[in-house]
């Protein structure tokens, strides 16, 4: 019985829907292997999905811009977890395999730097508080020190990008890790320090990128896995609590999520033993 090509595609999709486990359908042409069109859409559709993360990106500065900082952390948050999970569904689809001429990880740099770095720059040196009815900012007054402090973040941030390996083979960080939208988040919605503290924080976390200290990769470390899950979804949870009833959010919600930081040392410290 002859099939014709729509037939073997409209096949390779049944197959693929029904029978998730089997490898995929391929067919043989001039000796190279090809892919169904479902298989190609379900790759661009990951490429595509990691590219959103750049629209949340926007929706940040935007919101930076007109002083929403609830909001602004709202989008940066999306935009973490569509980096969470974009690279578990690139290997669930053989994004590489059928589209070798697309690298994936080129598109998570740029959306990567920029909100795990120059967004959360922009934030820490925008963010303020009312009190009394005037502005008391996240970082020192006057405005160049503030400038003075994104300036060595975003600096440090960069090299860090440039450093091999930035992973370990075991899939940890090595160094703190580029997650300033995390700094930005405890300072401005948790702890509330002063803003010299905050300046030195900054200052010791920028360091801390070239100290060979090992750090959670939940994503990927095989380490843990549960537990690093169990841990960061319970943390993005008390965190949307928190912006969902800021400024009056109820106490045990900052309590939870202010428990992550001893984690993350624990982890970085039984990781950084071995």
């Amino acid at each position: 019985m002859v099939h014709s090509s729509w037939d073997e595609s409209y096949l390779s999709t049944l197959d693929f829907v029904f029978h998730p486990n089997l490898n995929y359908i391929r067919r043989m042409q001039n000796g190279k292997k090809t892919y169904t069109f479902f298989e190609k859409a379900c790759a661009w559709g990951v490429h595509l999905f990691t590219a959103s993360g750049i629209i949340f990106a926007m929706l940040a500065i935007l919101a930076i811009a007109r002083h929403d900082f609830v909001w602004a952390m709202y989008w940066l948050i999306i935009a973490f977890i569509i980096d969470a999970v974009d690279g578990m569904l690139a290997r669930k689809f053989r994004v590489l395999e059928v589209l070798p001429y697309m690298q994936g990880k080129n598109i998570d740099f740029v959306i990567d730097f920029s909100t795990y770095a120059i967004i959360p720059a922009y934030f820490l040196y925008e963010g303020f508080w009312m009190v009394n009815g005037e502005k008391s900012y996240l970082l020192p007054e006057p405005e160049w020190i503030r400038f003075f402090c994104i300036a060595i973040l975003l600096l440090v941030s960069a090299v860090y990008y440039g450093k091999e390996p930035m992973v370990s083979e075991d899939m940890y960080f090595i160094g703190f890790p580029v997650m300033w939208n995390a700094v930005a988040y405890y300072l401005f919605f948790i702890v509330r320090l002063d803003p010299w503290i905050n300046f030195i924080l900054i200052m010791i976390f920028s360091i801390l990128h070239f100290v060979p200290l090992k750090y959670a990769y939940p994503s990927q470390n095989k380490n843990y896995q549960f537990l690093n899950w169990t841990a960061a979804i319970i943390f993005l949870g008390s965190n949307a609590g928190i912006l969902y009833y800021y400024p009056n959010e109820p106490m045990w919600m900052r309590i939870v999520s202010g428990l992550y930081l001893p984690f993350v040392c624990w982890q970085t410290m039984i990781a950084s033993k071995k």
